[in-house]
């Protein structure tokens, strides 16, 4: 795996702001439901012969595939997949339930465009299943260690292009159990800082039952390309 570039804009002080610019995207919130992700890790499962694959990670290579094609990346194109996983029971000794505060690892699997697109669905998952797989105490240490070493802070403003998609929070969250007495929510979107070329934000979807919601960033031409492509419209829904 590899490291994210240190920033050239931030420091671990953080003495200055950084505004950054960016160019005009799209962003729309596609929706599966579980018959269909269902469908979709019996796929990945079957073609890359195991049973280890899940359901995130399924989905997670269906939408790299899909936006590598939208975006009509060159064959010999590196193309990445940021991977933002949960350490808290990776450590030892893990942290407690209720540990307040993010604790995660950013995840980078690479290949081209054209690998990633001439194999199939479950050799892309594969991918997204051994980088995960390979998570444990001693690099989350070694990681921590470095980062004392050089600290640095993500952007999404310089991790981003059309070579890049970044998978954020996670379906397992409970977005709609918050309530604060106005009702349940209608739906989770994600904030302005949030939203960059490549992001892709994943929630639950309202009616629970295993539904999972992907908001995604895009420029407008590979967004439009997106909505038509076959194989990742084979599994979205227009039931909400």
């Amino acid at each position: 795996m590899d490291v994210l570039p240190q920033s050239p804009f931030l420091s671990a002080t953080l003495t200055n702001m950084y505004k950054s610019s960016r160019p005009p995207i799209r962003e729309r919130n596609f929706h599966f439901i579980s018959e269909s992700i269902s469908k979709l890790k019996a796929k990945a499962n079957e073609e890359s012969s195991t049973d280890d694959i899940s359901s995130f990670q399924a989905l997670s290579a269906l939408v790299w595939r899909s936006m590598a094609r939208a975006n009509r990346l060159p064959h010999d194109q590196v193309i990445y997949n940021y991977i933002l996983a949960n350490i808290r029971e990776r450590i030892d000794p893990p942290l407690p339930k209720y540990y307040f505060g993010n604790c995660i690892k950013v995840l980078t699997i690479s290949t081209t465009a054209g690998e990633l697109l001439d194999n199939n669905l479950g050799w892309g998952a594969s991918l997204l299943h051994q980088s995960v797989a390979n998570l444990n105490d001693k690099l989350v240490c070694n990681f921590v260690n470095e980062w004392l070493q050089t600290p640095y802070c993500y952007h999404h403003a310089e991790l981003h292009d059309y070579n890049s998609v970044t998978i954020e929070q996670s379906p397992r969250f409970d977005m709609f159990g918050n309530e604060f007495g106005l009702g349940k929510a209608v739906a989770v979107r994600s904030g302005y800082a949030n939203k960059a070329i490549g992001v892709v934000y994943a929630c639950p979807g309202h009616e629970g039952g295993g539904r999972v919601d992907f908001e995604i960033c895009s420029p407008t031409d590979s967004m439009n390309a997106l909505e038509t492509d076959k194989e990742f419209i084979a599994f979205v829904s227009l039931q909400q």
